[in-house]
Formats: structure tokens, sequence, C-alpha cells
């Protein structure tokens, strides 16, 4: 059996982008609901890091 990402980019490039975008806490939890969606429940597809918001003054 061989395992397949059947999101891209892969789960371990997200994280790496996401905590690189957004800062560890905030790319973290991201990760974490990425990782959350791995399952049979989920089609997959392209899933990419949501660009950073905006900081109000």
């Amino acid at each position: 059996m061989v395992a397949t990402c059947r999101f891209q980019p892969s789960c371990s490039a997200y994280a790496l982008e996401a905590v690189q975008t957004h800062g560890a806490v905030k790319g973290t939890a991201l990760a974490l609901a990425r990782l959350a969606k791995c399952g049979p429940w989920h089609p997959g597809g392209i899933d990419p890091v949501p660009p950073p918001t905006p900081k109000e003054p």
C-alpha cells in the first residue's frame, strides 16, 4: 500500500509555509486544522495557505 497525500501542497509543505507566513501560533493552528481534514471523508485537492490579513491600526 502506497501512502499518498490527497492535498496540494502536501501537509508538511503547508505547515512550513503556514508558520513562515503567519507565525508560530497561527501557523501551527492552520497546520493542525489541515491535518484534521486528512481522512477518507474529505476529497482533498488544492488547499493553499491563506494570505496574511492586514494588521489593523
